[in-house]
């Protein structure tokens, strides 16, 4: 939505202040010019890439016009997940999970957070994790280790469709030169014409240049700007469940696991600790009262 509306205010105030002086919007209607710069950069665009990278791109473009889904009652929802995950390894031993991790959409404890549930990469990397960490085979360095590279895989491979947009865009005012240069050239081949014609061809010619700024400055390379954006709130995510497992795994308690995961969150997102603490004891309470009845 902040998309649409940034590339209204975008043409609003570039059009709106083209005719504030008098200017006619018909001037500026150059579909040849516009063919040009748009056929050369999608051109560009398939040049410049690979299969995987322009499928991954188009995959990535239908979030861009979405709404941010991370926020704070999202990272509330990972922590109370979390905390609830540990606190039950904590009372019934690691093998207790096998079956939350095997099945997460069958699980009790997963089916409370569909969110988070929704989100199959984030679940993905939580269970391998965890199933790691039940089969007790690897040290807290051993797994730290091949979280970050498992992080540093995903950033990676997140970077590869804002790459390959702001390649775009900055191969956009390259092209709309081009196009001017072609119509300059038209003009000069009509030099034989009335004074009033070659200032039209010329005029023409420069909405080239004004077509290529336009369209790399203020539309394609601000998406590269939002899909990296993107990525880093998802790769906060896994830091946060980095954080909190490798606590656990050191022998922290399940709430101070869970403080220490709520440490790597934005501060814009981050819940103050009072108010995980008074999340995690309303959570804390269902679970002290499922373990009494499964004792029974």
């Amino acid at each position: 939505m902040l998309v649409i509306i940034g590339y209204i205010v975008v043409l609003g105030s570039v059009f709106g202040g083209f005719m504030l002086v008098g200017g006619e919007l018909g001037a500026l209607y150059q579909p040849a010019e516009l063919l040009i710069i748009a056929g050369a950069g999608i051109g560009a665009f398939f040049v410049g890439n690979n299969g995987k990278a322009i499928k991954s791109t188009l995959r990535a473009l239908p979030q861009l016009f979405r709404a941010s889904k991370y926020n704070k009652a999202l990272y509330m929802d990972l922590m109370a997940l979390l905390y609830r995950l540990l606190a039950k390894s904590r009372q019934q031993g690691m093998l207790s999970l096998e079956n939350d991790i095997d099945n997460p959409n069958e699980s009790d404890i997963f089916a409370n957070y569909p969110r988070i549930l929704a989100d199959k990469h984030l679940v993905e990397y939580l269970t391998d994790y965890l199933r790691l960490m039940v089969s007790g085979n690897m040290n807290a360095f051993e797994i730290e280790a091949l979280m970050d590279e498992e992080i540093e895989t995903y950033e990676h491979e997140s970077e590869v469709p804002a790459n390959s947009l702001a390649l775009v865009g900055d191969s956009l005012p390259a092209f709309g030169i081009v196009a001017a240069v072609m119509g300059i050239v038209h003009t000069l081949a009509a030099a034989d014409r009335p004074a009033a014609e070659l200032g039209a061809l010329i005029a023409h010619a420069m909405v080239g240049t004004f077509l290529g700024i336009l369209l790399a400055y203020g539309f394609i390379s601000p998406l590269a700007s939002v899909l990296r954006q993107k990525s880093a709130e998802n790769a906060k995510m896994m830091q946060c469940i980095k954080v909190t497992l490798l606590s656990s795994i050191n022998g922290y308690a399940p709430q101070i696991a869970v403080e220490f995961g709520r440490k790597t969150l934005y501060t814009s997102e981050r819940p103050s600790f009072i108010e995980l603490e008074e999340h995690v004891r309303q959570v804390k309470s269902p679970g002290q009262k499922q373990t009494e009845e499964e004792k029974v």
